[in-house]
């Protein structure tokens, strides 16, 4: 399980076979059942958590207990509360898993350990931290903007395998619609795959 997380951070900065041994040896590997959850609302997130395979989902109630998806992890993504995590305050957010899964995890004090004892580590740390802040304020901007039409596109560009894998209300709360506004959407473009426009030239 570990050798995805290397081929991974191999991707994206140069780091010996050393550094390597000294964060494996930092983390631990866990499988989760479908449907598991990592974190239940109430709990402190004290966790750097990496999904090398499988898919996870980050979500909360709303007073009326509806359940409102606010991100999705696949292979190769992170996945964390991270407002629990800086603060080490009770979580208003569930982590679960929608589908067999793998993670390799870091509690915060061995990980920050590895941040001091690793430049480069701590230089890739601070890159996915923008990166997410970045994320978010584009995830803030198409909510309040897009159309439906326009989120679900968006949807499909960022997570291509996701609409076959987990329940299609999910989408749904994360997109900010309807799950009818979906399904209407999706058979959308469904006909529209099946019968193209046709090139009144014949071409």
């Amino acid at each position: 399980m570990f050798e995805v997380f290397e081929k991974y951070l191999r991707r994206h900065i140069e780091i010996s076979d050393e550094d390597l041994e000294i964060i494996r040896a930092a983390s631990a590997e866990k499988k989760l059942r479908k449907w598991q959850s990592i974190l239940h609302e109430g709990e402190v997130w004290r966790y750097n958590c990496f999904i090398a395979n499988g898919c996870c989902r980050l979500y909360r109630f709303d007073k009326n207990g509806t359940d409102h998806t606010l991100r999705f992890g696949v292979e190769s993504w992170w996945m964390t509360d991270q407002e629990s995590y800086n603060h080490q305050t009770p979580s208003e957010y569930n982590i679960e898993a929608l589908a067999a899964s793998n993670v390799i995890i870091w509690p915060k004090e061995k990980w920050l350990e590895l941040l001091e004892a690793i430049p480069a580590l701590k230089l890739f740390n601070e890159k996915l931290t923008a990166n997410a802040y970045e994320a978010s304020q584009r995830r803030i901007f198409y909510l309040i903007s897009f159309s439906a039409t326009e989120k679900y596109l968006e949807f499909e560009q960022t997570y291509p395998s996701i609409f076959n894998s987990v329940p299609l209300h999910m989408v749904a709360s994360y997109l900010g619609i309807s799950r009818e506004t979906l399904s209407r959407i999706r058979k959308d473009f469904t006909k529209s795959i099946k019968n193209p426009p046709v090139d009144p030239k014949g071409f």
